[in-house]
């Protein structure tokens, strides 16, 4: 609570709110005074009232004065009092304004917990804003994105705007200190080798400034992985890889792309979950948890995963089911075991 306090004054003396209220203050104490000094009928509290309700131009006429000297004072409050609250309301609209305009030039420091940022802008970086956006758990959850364009892209309240490239500067305005994941899309105005190199030091600044913020990268070449590795990402996406291989099993099984696409697109239809496994199902069999999800959630469990990165795709029915283990499902919703 003081930390907030003392944040506010710093903000009230910064835009030099603290003179302007420092006169509204005085012009009240000075007229109810000198209200109850002429007019005998007005008490105090009464006529500080008064004064307040005659600055701020209500005027409920409960009270109001009747001598000639009275009258003199109410004209000087009301003449004064409507300067000096109009320079009191300019100053907060213009505040309010130019913070409105950092905020969409990506001027602004972002004081934000737990949120993900987004580096780089691209089609493909709408599209991924899109689909958090369509999934209920990040519908509203805060998104910090960094790219070296002119203003904020798309109306989002809940999406934060840095300008400029991904550096030690504008991770630190995107508060990368406390962000959990940290998506790097690469950079379309660049070749792929140049992409995956910005992506690179991208990730690596990322890993030096948070190492516990979840870091995934998309490149355009595979022979990059190992770099990325070396900075310690913690998930790669080859997209061209994606692409072309989801071509060739289409072309295989056709159908097949339909079917992916529904599963990778949030809000239509089936989507791809992570589960942690419940004590109740450890030490269980693979087929156990499958049928468990499929009578439970009408969902189908195709893997398991670990975070040290062991995944097993299609195991074993046999397979034993461990505490430190995850069930990666298909359902139409997130599977609550």
């Amino acid at each position: 609570m003081l930390h907030w306090l003392d944040d506010v004054w710093r903000f009230v003396q910064r835009e030099n709110l603290d003179r302007l209220i420092g006169l509204i203050l005085g012009l009240i104490v000075l007229s109810a005074g000198a209200i109850a000094l002429v007019e005998p009928e007005i008490g105090l509290l009464d006529a500080a009232w008064w004064s307040i309700v005659t600055l701020t131009t209500v005027g409920y006429g409960d009270i109001s004065p009747v001598t000639p000297a009275g009258r003199v004072v109410a004209l000087v409050l009301m003449f004064s009092g409507i300067g000096i609250l109009a320079a009191f309301s300019a100053t907060i609209a213009s505040v309010l304004v130019d913070r409105k305009i950092k905020d969409d030039l990506g001027m602004s420091i972002r004081s934000v917990r737990d949120h993900m940022i987004l580096c780089e802008w691209n089609y493909q970086t709408r599209g991924v804003l899109r689909d958090l956006r369509a999934d209920p758990h990040t519908a509203e959850t805060p998104i910090v994105l960094i790219a070296d364009i002119e203003r904020k892209p798309v109306k989002d309240d809940n999406l934060h705007f840095v300008q400029g490239d991904v550096s030690d500067e504008t991770l630190g305005k995107a508060s990368i200190g406390t962000a959990k994941t940290v998506v790097i899309m690469g950079d379309s105005r660049l070749s792929p080798t140049a992409r995956d190199a910005k992506a690179v030091l991208a990730v690596l600044a990322v890993e030096t400034l948070n190492p516990k913020a979840y870091s995934i990268v998309e490149l355009s070449k595979r022979e990059n992985i190992v770099h990325c590795r070396r900075a310690n990402a913690d998930e790669i996406i080859v997209v061209g890889e994606l692409s072309s291989g989801l071509i060739a099993r289409t072309a295989l099984n056709h159908g097949l792309g339909r079917v992916t696409t529904e599963i990778l697109r949030s809000g239509d239809g089936s989507e791809l979950y992570k589960v942690a496994v419940p004590p109740s199902m450890v030490g269980r069999t693979f087929l156990d948890v499958f049928t468990e999800i499929k009578r439970r959630n009408l969902g189908i469990a195709i893997a398991t995963y670990r975070d040290d990165e062991r995944q097993r795709v299609n195991p074993s029915s046999e397979y034993v089911m461990r505490a430190d283990d995850f069930v990666i499902v298909v359902a139409e919703e997130r599977p609550a075991l």
